[in-house]
């Protein structure tokens, strides 16, 4: 028996895990082989660069001739299975990354069509779907157009063969579900809409926003055709170790351009110091595929237990999943509220602090977050976040490492239960 010394959890609670657990071999096995292919993978991309001490030295200034900074670039590279990356400290996050890529290979007059649906929150202001359009794609005159998905959630590949045509500059795709329940996406089904857009709109750019999604499947999205991805270094791919910073993967072309909108054209990716961040940004990735695969765990343990005590739940524990992502639709929002305490009390900084819900830059309705992490906001390290509107469900993702994972899932419905909200 799992023994939690130092937290006091009721033993309905622990023998609840215990079943849970018993429930979980196959797919504990389905993860480790997952994560077993993908370090391999990682670590030969690092012998590949002929990854050296010398890579981490620290660059100031303008940074020309940074080995670390070029290193990093093909490490990347080569585990996402893309021709090209431009990894950097300072993209301040994901959404960040998304902006370059989508201003750097977007021109005034072009057309960008998201087929999956409504985007994640943070991008409507830098699409111009919402906020004051300053400094929008719509301000530059970009347009937008979207595809919803069918009521199941699915993209909508029948729509994508009506409204893809040639005047279609870039077909964009979210592959994560964000603050919505419908299924994050495979690669393989990322694989079917870049048959169809090119299909469709030969020279058209597909562009992914893989947060999340790093490492948890054997290949990424550049594999199954995709020309452009970006992703958050305090999600998979830092591995719980990357302070901040963020990634652009893909077509060299493509990558080239963004690198002339993150700093200027005609320098691009030739400048830019690294200020002694590039050792944590290596070691980061380095453990990336390992930690993702316990986040994946922590997930499916998090649905095990869930949905034991009458909770709805998706994925299902048993379901194979394409982020690291867990949604447990908690009903009403005393719950909700109660499960994201919980989750805090199992984090290993600010584990006294009890989340109250906010109002947080970007989102149209308060939101409450747990996250006690080493990384402010670091979406790898264990943490919970929704906001305060139907269906009242909490994203939980992350964890370390699955053995405090699992106590902060446990907390969780131990807090619920304090309260009086969960009924044994």
């Amino acid at each position: 028996m799992v023994q939690y010394p130092g937290f006091k959890i009721d033993e309905r609670i622990t023998k609840a895990a215990e079943q849970a657990m018993d429930s979980l071999n196959e797919v504990m096995t389905r993860i480790d082989d997952t994560t077993d292919y993908n370090q391999q993978k990682m670590l030969s991309a690092f012998a590949k660069a002929g990854v050296s001490e010398s890579h981490f030295v620290a660059s100031t200034g303008y940074g020309y001739g940074d080995r670390g900074r070029d290193a990093l670039d093909v490490v990347y590279a080569q585990a996402l299975g893309a021709e090209d990356a431009l990894v950097r400290y300072n993209f301040v996050s994901g959404t960040h990354a998304l902006t370059v890529a989508l201003f750097g290979t977007l021109r005034p007059g072009d057309v960008m069509l998201s087929v999956t649906g409504m985007p994640y929150d943070t991008l409507r202001g830098v699409i111009g779907i919402t906020g004051n359009g300053i400094g929008s794609l719509k301000e530059f005159g970009i347009e937008y157009r979207q595809i919803d998905l069918r009521q199941d959630g699915k993209p909508d590949y029948e729509a994508m063969e009506e409204q893809i045509h040639p005047g279609i500059r870039m077909v964009y795709v979210q592959r994560s579900r964000g603050y919505s329940l419908r299924p994050s996406l495979f690669v393989e089904e990322i694989g079917k809409i870049v048959e169809i857009a090119k299909r469709k709109a030969p020279g058209c750019i597909v562009m992914i926003d893989n947060c999340y999604g790093e490492f948890v499947q054997r290949e990424e999205p550049t594999q199954w055709g995709a020309d452009l991805m970006a992703g958050s270094l305090i999600k998979n791919p830092g591995g719980g170790i990357a302070p901040t910073g963020g990634y652009i993967a893909g077509r060299k072309d493509l990558v080239e351009q963004c690198s002339y909108r993150l700093t200027t054209p005609g320098t691009g990716r030739e400048i830019g110091a690294t200020l002694g961040n590039n050792r944590e940004l290596f070691m980061g990735a380095f453990h990336a595929p390992h930690v993702t695969g316990e986040a994946l765990k922590t997930a499916a343990f998090t649905a095990a237990l869930f949905s034991r005590f009458g909770y709805e739940v998706t994925p299902s524990y048993d379901e194979p999943r394409a982020d690291i992502i867990q949604a447990v639709l908690l009903r009403e929002e005393k719950a909700l509220i109660a499960f994201c305490q919980g989750v805090q009390k199992g984090a290993p900084v600010d584990s006294f602090v009890t989340p109250e819900p906010w109002d947080m830059p970007g989102y149209d309705c308060k939101v409450i977050m747990a996250a006690g992490a080493f990384t402010l906001g670091a979406s790898i390290e264990l943490s919970a976040d929704a906001p305060l509107r139907e269906p009242y469900a909490a994203w939980m993702q992350g964890g370390l490492n699955f053995h405090s994972g699992r106590l902060g899932a446990m907390l969780a419905a131990q807090s619920m239960l304090d309260q009086g909200i969960l009924r044994l």
